[in-house]
């Protein structure tokens, strides 16, 4: 597998953003991080293009963002919109929660990232 080339400002952008993350992230992260989740991997502050998402899935094809109260505002919106038609394009389903839902309602959360998951894990062996 060859590794894909990223320009060096995309790599210290997401290092930014992992050091910086919010307090709905950190508690999402601790749920997804290792495997947790049915056996699938993701990832945190992912590049995909030319924009980097919350968490990544890449098994799943799966990007989940979770959005503060400036994604309510109408040109964040029209962008959140615009950006996930082009990853949609790309073939990733996108899951959005406001941070608000991830710090009252996490086991909420975690089931509605679990239902659009393939329904064998990765590390599951194949049936007969």
């Amino acid at each position: 597998m060859q590794k894909r080339y990223l320009p060096p400002e995309i790599i210290k952008r997401c290092r930014e953003l992992r050091s910086l993350q919010t307090p709905a992230e950190a508690k999402l992260w601790a749920c997804l991080r290792n495997n947790q989740l049915l056996g699938f991997k993701f990832r945190r502050q992912y590049p995909i293009g030319r924009f980097i998402v919350d968490f990544y899935c890449h098994k799943a094809k799966l990007a989940i963002e979770l959005d503060g109260g400036g994604h309510a505002e109408s040109e964040q919106a029209e962008y959140d919109e615009e950006r996930s038609q082009c990853l949609e394009a790309e073939g990733i389903k996108i899951l959005r929660f406001w941070n608000a839902d991830v710090i009252k309602n996490l086991e909420g959360v975690i089931e509605a990232i679990a239902e659009v998951l393939p329904h064998s894990s990765p590390s599951e062996p194949p049936s007969p």
